[in-house]
């Protein structure tokens, strides 16, 4: 047994059974009314939702009384990080301990608080959904982990072809990975890509817009090209220039997917009209400045924020970097799990006017043409669905928020690191619960290796701020540089 102790009760907790009692209640049998930290709200909990705040209790000051091998299990399990150490804990547990765990885990998710030290996300267990594949149907297969696809699939189009061609392309890299090369694999979709453009370019280009269409042209062209050199390529069995090439492809059915959005898919809800909304997508630069890295001193990520799918919380971003809110913050946490930064040093969040500007929480859903806002997937019994924007890429961008209240995110961000062995696929524990908005497009390597501490010297937004609209007074975008004098 493990026991959490403190002034006014005393848990007890099975780690093998993983049945719990305490000196005030059964915890283990039946919910309980618990109270948030504020006192103004109450809710009837689970037991899962028990085990969860008992383990946040202990992080906060309770004191586990067991054996160290049971301790040193438990701190792996609560904390999330030593996924080794939970591994090995796990061969000495029936198998129904570990799908306990994740059961506890997942009612946790990942949640704020501010405390002397600064905001604490405590983490949770997360993997990814199943990457949506052509027709935007759930495949079976691994989930799609490239930020770049992420962001082709979660484009408001429906285009059968180029979703085909796009999906023949992505796959390529599950040849690629097989050892030696399955080039009789990437044959076969290369060759399936340029049927698939060839016999229905005039149905790819119908669907593009109409002040759109010489430049879809251009691109439409360069893939058949690039197709036909790609083909050639994967005759003489180049392992070096294949990947290359399907990037570069890949490139061209992305601009030509976007080339077929027509206009912003859907009307904001009246409510948050008045917030900063992007309407579009936009790409951030961000530079930081590395205090303790042997390698570098500098690094740079580019940042692709959605507003097609996440309209509030992308324009929030976007109007704070125009304001060069991130400019100069330090990064805040940095734990192998998350990287997070966004706190002032006066307060939780931004403010106008000394008031804390919040967003609602918002989670855009295939089935729906308009994001759900300021209740999680979980609370409306949607826990089953996917998100357009997954927590799936190394380097996902969300939006920290308190833990008992949606609606709370203001300017706290963190970016994702760790997908854990411990999830299956399909059954993201954060997905839906926390506001993702943009993907790390390039230099999402640097996150691993940043530390509290390396700051934020610049984030600038580089394409896309015709489309933020409302920007928060005093928000304006910086002047462009003085033209070059001849």
């Amino acid at each position: 047994f493990l026991t959490w102790t403190w002034p006014t009760t005393k848990v007890h907790f099975d780690v093998r059974s993983h049945k719990m009692a305490s000196s005030k209640a059964n915890y283990a049998t039946k919910p309980i009314v618990q109270r948030s930290p504020d006192g103004r709200k109450s809710m009837k909990t689970s037991k899962a939702h028990l085990e969860v705040r008992l383990v946040r209790n202990w992080s906060d000051g309770g004191r586990v009384m067991g054996t160290k091998a049971d301790d040193t299990r438990m701190a792996a399990w609560i904390r999330g990080r030593e996924t080794k150490a939970v591994r090995a804990a796990a061969e000495h547990q029936p198998k129904e301990w570990m799908k306990k765990a994740v059961s506890a885990i997942s009612a946790g998710a990942l949640a704020m608080s501010v405390t002397a030290s600064g905001p604490v996300l405590e983490p949770a267990q997360a993997a990814a959904p199943m990457e949506v594949m052509q027709l935007a149907k759930l495949t079976a297969g691994d989930p799609q982990k490239n930020p770049n696809a992420l962001l082709r699939n979660a484009l408001p189009i429906d285009n059968k072809p180029i979703r085909a061609i796009q999906q023949n392309l992505e796959l390529i890299s599950e040849d690629l990975r097989v050892p030696g090369v399955n080039f009789r694999g990437v044959s076969s979709k290369v060759n399936a890509s340029y049927r698939v453009a060839t016999k229905n370019k005039d149905k790819i280009l119908a669907d593009v817009a109409e002040d759109k269409k010489a430049a879809a042209e251009d691109s439409m062209a360069k893939l058949v090209k690039g197709l036909e050199a790609l083909q050639e390529t994967v005759k003489v069995q180049d392992k070096q220039e294949v990947p290359l090439l399907q990037q570069e492809l890949l490139r061209y059915v992305g601009d030509i997917e976007q080339d077929m959005v027509k206009g912003f898919p859907f009307e904001i809800p009246q409510e948050y009209s008045n917030l900063p909304a992007l309407k579009g997508r936009a790409t951030i630069t961000m530079d930081l400045s590395l205090k303790d890295n042997p390698v570098t001193d500098k690094a740079r990520m580019v940042i692709v924020v959605d507003g097609y799918n996440a309209p509030i919380t992308a324009g929030n971003f976007v109007d704070l970097v125009n304001k060069k809110f991130y400019d100069g913050l330090e990064i805040q946490r940095a734990d192998g799990f998350v990287v997070q930064t966004g706190k002032p040093e006066d307060g939780d969040g931004y403010k106008i006017d000394g008031k804390l500007q919040t967003i609602p929480l918002e989670v855009k859903v295939p089935a729906d043409e308009v994001p759900l806002y300021g209740e999680t997937l979980e609370n409306l019994g949607r826990f089953q669905e996917t998100p357009v924007l997954p927590f799936n890429a190394f380097g996902t961008l969300a939006m920290a928020r308190s833990e008992f209240e949606p609606n709370s995110a203001s300017s706290q961000i963190f970016w994702l690191l760790k997908e854990s062995e411990l999830t299956p696929s399909s059954a993201n524990l954060l997905d839906g619960s926390y506001g993702v908005f943009g993907y790390v497009v390039q230099g999402a390597d640097i996150l691993q290796d940043l530390k509290v501490g390396d700051v934020i010297t610049s984030a600038k937004v580089v394409a896309g701020q015709e489309n933020l609209v409302n920007p928060r007074r005093g928000s304006s975008p910086p002047a462009p540089p003085p033209a070059a004098e001849e």
